[in-house]
């Protein structure tokens, strides 16, 4: 049985492409005294030395740091608020849906959805300002113990396992219960991967452009203009014009007018138009002409 397919879905990576700093560098850190180059170095040392899963050495590393001051997921939901972005980000929610959704999408049931797939820390997105944005947002968690600290690795997402969440938007499997797994006709998919662009910044996004770009979505790689290495630019440039993931690439302002603005606008606007005429033609094609006298 075939569903409504009129859903745009707006996919992001979080650290570096909606903000332009690491989540914990901007928030945990400053909070609980942490050196953050002693602390990368600790999970960079278990990676290598000892091949640790990067995203369970960072965590592992958390708890390590965090133990003593007894944290739990609510303290770090309560720090979440204090989370920075790039320009624009705070609007770019609303104003996509305003902006490109005519009254002729919107007749045809046409809207857009945003969503974050991280491998940063769930509980802290779940207090940013963008929490209440999007339609779900997808991220590495602490279980608790019988006090309520952090105590373990519940979930975690690494830059592979993203692809999976991308999945879960396609077929609409959203809770953790839902097995991402299980069959489902293209047809009865809520949101094709035509109708979805996914927004990066780098190689550990290079497993989502590919899923996009294998399946008709479409992909974008941002970079932060202000780094004076030019490391965040160069990595964008080397997936664009050598890797070939992506079309294009964009500095990671969101505000109205900006390259990467315009570049969201025209391709949300083109999968809606798209969309429309599908629908148009499904009309006519169920209509059959009255007979002529």
């Amino acid at each position: 049985m075939s569903v409504p397919q009129n859903t745009i879905a707006l996919v992001y990576d979080y650290d570096q492409t909606l903000s332009p700093s690491y989540m914990q560098d901007d928030v945990l850190f400053p909070k609980f005294g942490i050196n953050p180059e002693q602390f990368w170095d600790k999970c960079n040392s278990l990676v290598k030395e000892k091949q640790w899963d990067s995203e369970l050495a960072y965590m592992k590393c958390l708890l390590d740091y965090l133990s003593i001051d007894h944290v739990t997921n609510a303290d770090l939901t309560e720090l979440g608020k204090g989370l920075s972005y790039f320009p624009g980000v705070e609007g770019v929610f609303e104003e996509i849906q305003e902006l490109c959704i005519r009254p002729e999408h919107e007749a045809a049931g046409i809207k857009v959805e945003h969503y974050i797939v991280s491998s940063g820390l769930q509980a802290l997105l779940d207090g940013c300002s963008l929490a209440g944005k999007v339609k779900a947002i997808f991220a590495c968690e602490f279980g608790e113990d019988e006090l309520g600290r952090i105590s373990f690795p519940k979930r975690t997402i690494s830059h592979t396992t993203k692809t999976q969440y991308l999945f879960r938007i396609n077929k609409g499997l959203l809770a953790p219960q839902d097995d991402v797994n299980d069959h489902m006709p293209v047809d009865a998919r809520p949101i094709p991967f035509q109708n979805m662009i996914y927004v990066g910044d780098g190689p550990t996004d290079v497993p989502c452009f590919t899923v996009m770009k294998k399946n008709g979505g479409h992909g974008i790689a941002v970079y932060n203009a202000k780094d004076p290495s030019g490391k965040s630019f160069k990595k964008c440039y080397q997936l664009c014009t050598h890797a070939g993931r992506v079309k294009h690439i964009a500095p990671a302002d969101y505000r109205k007018g900006s390259h990467l603005r315009l570049l969201l606008e025209e391709m949300v606007v083109e999968v809606a138009d798209r969309i429309l005429k599908e629908r148009l033609e499904e009309g006519q094609m169920g209509r059959i002409a009255a007979p002529a006298f």
